[in-house]
């Protein structure tokens, strides 16, 4: 121990008899007035102060200028005192308020650190605010704009593992995290209530909507207001189809081209048959995983057939998926409507599936034209009727009905035969956005005099044609049979 000074502050003692003494004193007063409660105006001026106040404290940082400061170490605690500088002894632990920067430091070693950095251990806390005030109802409380958390490697005595354990007290408690906007709830996900995981979403903080439900015991999930995302695209010409990229599957309905009904006999005796309906197009389903997928499919979608001009009606064309030229779903064409003779007029076949398209209807001189199919496949398009026939004593039978598309699901009604007219063309669903099917066209009546009456086009969507009806000079013309369509429904 020094019989000069002090030995943390180095404060300096009075000597026996020593003559003067208040110089003693007032030195050591000088010290302790920079030690105790210090206050530094700045540890980042580099500049020595030209007119310090007296009393005033500066740590020097590192380029510290001046005709006292340039000689004295970085870290140094220099004050102002009588128009001269003075450096007072800093030693470890003392703590200083930095009044420009509105930070505590402490000094350690040859070096000012701030206080967070020594702190170590902080137990028992009853409130932490960070960037705010904490309250007795928010004892933690935290306003910044970011926020990390990272696990503490090994290399510095970590796990490298990194787990936040969150904690209630009894199962009808509340664990969650609510996330709120404009201080109103709008999501809250954990366990609210009971022990199963949930996430609810809220528009105005007050009603609650459950999206989803996690049983604690089984694993499974319960969606509460339903979930996926559907598109539907639908083609009625040939193009491609990106799969999208947040598709689980693709779901297609394709309907091939509708068959185009027979033109109807014509002569001026004997049997003169009108023209058969065409067959309705077919119907492929099919459903597929869009990662099996990939890329870009393939879409053809087949014309409907030409009714038949004094000929037989043409067959629809198929409709078709493929993938890198292969075809994954095809849903072949309607048959066209024979043509109408002195023997009959045969229906057009409904187009290939299972089960097969809905029929046209065959011609008769004994009763007005059979209807189009409706039934053989009920959730598919309809066939066209027959055109009307002529009987041997010249009496004119009406056109057949086009069958009814979607018989049992979205209904596209069916043309009206004509009795003495032309046939009525068939509808389109009338909820097209819920309905691939389109009604089949009227056949048309026959004439007992000059030409036969024409045939109806089928609905949208690969309705047959109607058959042409029996005339004297002329038979009716076939009706058109529709083009089909190709529905991509991609499921998220």
């Amino acid at each position: 121990m020094s019989d000069d000074h002090s030995a943390r502050l180095a404060l300096p003692y009075l000597a026996a008899g020593q003559m003067q003494k208040h110089v003693t004193v007032n030195e050591a007063l000088t010290r302790l007035d920079a030690l105790v409660q210090t206050v530094v105006v700045s540890r980042t001026l580099t500049a020595q102060p030209d007119a310090p106040a007296d009393g005033a404290l500066w740590i020097l940082p590192s380029g510290a200028r001046g005709a006292d400061w340039g000689l004295q170490p970085t870290g140094a605690l220099m004050r102002a005192e009588g128009g001269g500088w003075m450096r007072v002894p800093a030693g470890d632990g003392l703590t200083a308020l930095v009044a420009d920067a509105g930070e505590i430091v402490v000094r350690h070693g040859r070096d000012w650190v701030r206080l967070g950095e020594r702190l170590g251990v902080a137990q028992a806390l009853g409130r932490l605010g960070l960037g705010t005030t904490a309250d007795a109802a928010n004892p933690f409380a935290v306003r910044l704009n970011s926020a990390l958390w990272t696990a503490r490697e090994a290399s510095a005595g970590g796990t490298g593992d990194l787990r936040l354990t969150l904690n209630k007290e009894a199962s009808g408690d509340v664990l969650s995290l609510l996330f709120q906007s404009g201080w109103g709830g709008r999501a809250e996900l954990g366990l609210v209530g009971d022990d199963d995981f949930r996430l609810k979403v809220s528009a105005d903080g007050s009603v609650w909507n459950d999206v989803f439900t996690v049983d604690r015991a089984t694993g499974r999930i319960t969606v509460g207001q339903g979930a996926g995302r559907r598109s539907v695209t639908v083609f009625t010409a040939n193009g491609s189809y990106p799969v999208p990229r947040w598709a689980r599957s693709v779901e297609v309905v394709a309907v091939g081209g509708g068959g185009g009904g027979g033109a109807g006999a014509f002569g001026a005796s004997g049997p003169r048959f009108g023209g058969g309906g065409g067959g309705a197009g077919g119907t492929g389903r099919a459903e597929w995983s869009a990662e099996l997928l990939g890329g870009t499919l393939d879409v053809v979608v087949g014309a409907g057939g030409p009714g038949g001009r004094g000929t037989a009606g043409r067959d629809g064309g198929a409709s078709s998926v493929a993938l890198g030229g292969t075809v994954l779903l095809a849903a072949s064409g309607g048959g066209g409507g024979g043509p109408g003779d002195s023997l009959g007029g045969v229906a057009g076949a409904g187009g290939r599936g299972v089960p097969p398209a809905n029929a046209g209807g065959a011609s008769s001189i004994a009763a007005a034209g059979q209807a189009g199919r409706s039934l053989d496949r009920p959730d598919a398009s309809g066939g066209g009727g027959a055109g009307g026939g002529l009987d041997s004593t010249g009496l004119a039978r009406a056109g057949g009905a086009g069958g009814d598309g979607g018989w049992a699901t979205v209904r596209a009604a069916g043309g009206a035969g004509g009795a003495g007219a032309a046939g009525s063309a068939g509808t389109a669903a009338p909820r097209p956005a819920l309905a691939s099917a389109g009604g089949g066209g009227g056949g048309g009546g026959a004439a007992a005099s000059g030409a036969g009456h024409a045939g109806a086009a089928g609905g949208a969507s690969g309705g047959g044609g109607g058959g042409g009806g029996a005339g004297i000079s002329v038979g009716g013309v076939g009706g058109d049979g529709a083009p089909g369509v190709v529905w991509l429904v991609a499921v998220g």
